[in-house]
This record gives structure tokens, C-alpha cells and sequence, in this order.
């Protein structure tokens, strides 16, 4: 095991081991959602299921004034997600995200405005190429910190592992929320596979005004470290929210250098909320999908959402 890992591992370990002599907080919560799925490719069998998911939260307060915490999902029946965070006080957040999370470019990946999906993120039937290609999404050690009011990093050290990455791998982004609305992020990172080394970046804002009309604008870049490997995103949003109804409209591109065709997305989204029940729904076009010239489809998807 990597030498920081046992580290980090060994201090949070010993943080929550001091905490159990305080009073700590406990707190279940969790989500069902049933989905209808329907793409142009051919027989697609029963188009409706189900997902469930729990998660199980944790957190108290050291003597030292720390505070410990710790999540837990189930997903469909297995482990989605987890972690353990030691919160300082004026000095951030240390997280070990044991699965299923990840530093600032997976994580703002597309922060542009939805009413339910991104655009690439309804099913087509086929592989989307996906829109960043960020370092690990689970055994990563994420900092969160607000630098001054309105200003905030999280940064992101993915440990050398022999099967998946040659390398460590570093990430680190900025997000400014200093202006009523406006969200502006930037991050810059390397991902460090086994297949290949890549150097990624990402800007974006999105802008919330009065009356509920939110816009976005996103790029990400990759270059890769071999041949033919590089490729730029590029997202668009507006969405507008009134009372308890959303509407949007997105759109994606995505130019890979070893593709002739870009894969271009669209997408209009609709969402209702009523206490704990939400019903959203999207319709998706995908062009040249995966980069392959023709590979045109489809989909639409309803949710039905029930979180308690």
C-alpha cells in the first residue's frame, strides 16, 4: 500500500477512534427512483426499472474542536459510495473517498444548467465519448478549502496503483461564487493511467438571475500523451425554474483527434417536484456518437423519484 495512503488512512482512522467518546450526530437518508428508458437501436426488451439507494451519515466533534465524519451508500444493493472526512477548523477538509468519488474535473465535469440530465447523459443506446477523463473515482484523498469568502479550491492526490494507474496523479480546481448568481470554475489536473498519461484542464461559469433563468458555458480539455489521444468538450445550457417547474435546454460537442466527426448532443429536459416526489424527463439526439460517422440515435427517459 502506498506509503500516503497508510498515512491518511492511519490519521483518519485515529480521528474517528477519539471521536467515539463525544456525542455524534446519525442520519439516514435515501432515494427510489423508477425510470423508463427508450432508444432507437433495435429490440431493447422491457424499457422500465428501478434504483434504490440509502446512505448512512455519521459526524461528531473531537476535544480538539476537529470534526470527524463518515458516509456510507448502498446502491442497488451494494456499495456506491464512502468516505471518511476530518473537517479543521479555518483549514478545510481532508477526505479518503474510499469509492465512488473524485477530484474537481470528474466532479464539475458539466456544470452547466439541467432540468434532469446533461446532455450526453440520457441513453442512447450507444457509448457516448465522455466529456472529462479525470484521475480515479475512488481510494483518493480530496482537500476542500474556502480560501475567502467567495473563493474556494478542492484539490485531489490519486496514489500510484500498479494495475490501473503507473503514476500518482494530481488535480486541482478553483470556485468562485463572489457575485450573486454567477458560479465560475476552473481546474487543471494530470490523470495518470496505466494506458495512457493525460494533462486535462476545464473552465466554466453558469449565471443564475432573478426570475428563475440560469445559463452555462463549459470547456474541457485532454491531451493525451500518445498519439491521437487528445480531444476538447465543449457544453452549453439554459434552463428556466418557476415555482416548482424546470424546463432546459442543452447541447455537447466533443472533437477527438482520432475521430473525423465531432459527437454532437441535444437535449431538452422538463422536471416537477412536489415534496418528496420529483417526475423528470428527457429527450436526447446523438450525432456521430463515440466519434463514429453515422452513429446517429435517440433516447428518452422519464423519472419517477421518490427521496426521504
Amino acid at each position: 500500500m502506498n506509503n500516503l495512503k497508510k498515512i491518511g488512512l492511519t490519521a483518519l482512522g485515529t480521528a474517528l477512534v477519539a471521536t467515539s467518546a463525544s456525542a455524534a450526530e446519525f442520519s439516514i437518508s435515501g432515494s427510489t427512483a423508477i425510470t423508463y428508458a427508450s432508444h432507437g437501436t433495435g429490440d431493447q426488451g422491457n424499457n422500465w426499472s428501478q434504483g434504490d439507494s440509502i446512505t448512512f451519515t455519521t459526524s461528531g466533534t473531537m476535544d480538539n474542536g476537529m470534526e470527524v465524519s463518515y458516509y456510507y451508500e448502498i446502491d442497488n444493493g451494494a456499495t456506491g459510495a464512502k468516505a471518511v472526512g476530518v473537517t479543521m477548523d479555518g483549514m478545510g477538509t481532508l477526505t479518503f473517498a474510499g469509492m465512488d468519488n473524485s477530484g474537481p474535473i470528474s466532479a464539475w465535469d458539466d456544470i452547466t444548467p439541467n432540468s434532469n440530465e446533461e446532455s450526453w447523459g440520457t441513453a442512447t443506446g450507444a457509448t457516448a465519448t465522455a466529456v472529462a477523463n479525470g484521475a480515479g473515482s475512488g481510494e483518493v484523498f480530496i482537500y476542500d478549502h474556502t480560501l475567502t469568502d467567495g473563493l474556494a479550491l478542492k484539490a485531489s492526490y490519486a496514489p500510484s496503483e500498479l494495475a490501473t494507474r503507473v503514476e500518482s496523479s494530481l488535480e486541482y480546481g478553483l470556485l468562485y461564487t463572489g457575485f450573486t448568481g454567477l458560479s465560475l470554475y476552473a481546474a487543471m489536473g494530470e490523470n495518470n493511467n496505466a494506458a495512457n498519461k493525460f494533462d486535462n484542464s476545464m473552465f466554466g461559469f453558469k449565471y443564475t438571475m432573478d426570475g428563475g433563468l440560469a445559463i452555462g458555458y463549459q470547456v474541457n480539455e485532454t491531451d493525451g500523451g500518445t498519439a491521437n489521444t487528445d480531444r476538447d468538450a465543449t457544453m452549453m445550457g439554459i434552463s428556466y425554474t418557476s415555482g416548482d417547474m424546470s424546463v432546459s435546454l442543452n447541447a455537447s460537442e466533443i472533437d477527438a483527434e482520432a475521430s473525423a466527426d465531432d459527437q454532437e448532443f441535444t437535449s431538452v429536459s422538463i422536471s416537477y417536484t412536489s415534496g418528496g416526489l420529483t417526475i423528470a424527463s428527457s429527450y436526447a439526439q446523438g450525432d456521430n456518437i463515440g466519434g463514429t460517422s453515422g452513429n446517429d440515435h435517440s433516447g428518452t427517459e422519464v423519472n419517477f423519484k421518490f427521496a426521504y
